[in-house]
């Protein structure tokens, strides 16, 4: 364990770069999937078919693959990515398939008479769901986002493949120095479980709150 301990600094650099990536995508996977649920539930058919078909078509293929387009595919039509920003853009689209569904159900299970109601009040539409719907509808689609913001925060793992050091690649390297295996893996398995439980605890506090103000 001594060599684990020697190379924490390099395995918490590694840390700060999965914490990275998962925040950045949750932040614009968060923002796509709000997008892709409004346009599934009140686009017109166009837009709707167009956002159906981006969540099918994510949903439906690995998240190593999509890796794999943006990263080593894109060059083919010029379009060349550091390794950072193809993992925040490939993660980012990857999720944000997944929360436009889990948001579309919250805002569907809101009751209908809540937007009769606001609209009855002279508000438009946005300010409706701005207002009332979407604070609503957040309450019920904490828990589900938590689950997959956590599922993200261990798939960052699979960023390695395109050489983003984080933690996963960070072990990798050191292993590959020292030739030692378990001490490495065993240590960033702890790293990811805490960084899952700082993410359980912060949602549980945010989904406690929403639960007191409605």
């Amino acid at each position: 364990m001594d060599v684990v301990l020697h190379n924490i600094p390099y395995l918490l650099e590694g840390a700060y770069y999965t914490l990275l990536i998962t925040i950045v995508s949750m932040f614009f996977g968060l923002l796509i999937g709000l997008i892709v649920a409004i346009a599934r539930l009140n686009g017109n058919v166009v837009i709707s078919n167009l956002a159906k078909f981006y969540v099918s078509i994510v949903r439906g293929t690995p998240l190593l693959v999509q890796i794999f387009i943006i990263y080593f595919g894109l060059p083919d039509y010029g379009i060349t990515l550091d390794p950072l920003p193809a993992a925040f853009i490939a993660l980012s689209i990857n999720i944000g398939a997944y929360l436009a569904e889990t948001i579309r159900g919250a805002i569907l299970s809101v009751p209908k008479g809540q937007m009769e109601a606001a609209l009855s009040l002279e508000m438009t539409y946005w300010q409706a769901m701005r207002r009332v719907i979407l604070p609503q509808a957040a309450r019920t689609a904490i828990p589900p986002m938590g689950n997959t913001f956590i599922g993200m925060l261990k798939e960052t793992s699979l960023v390695s493949v395109i050489t983003v050091t984080e933690l996963l690649r960070a072990a990798q390297l050191l292993v590959s120095q020292y030739f030692v295996v378990m001490p490495f893996y065993l240590a960033i398995a702890i790293m990811y479980w805490l960084l899952s439980l700082l993410f359980s605890g912060i949602l549980s506090r945010v989904e406690a709150k929403l639960s007191k103000a409605y």
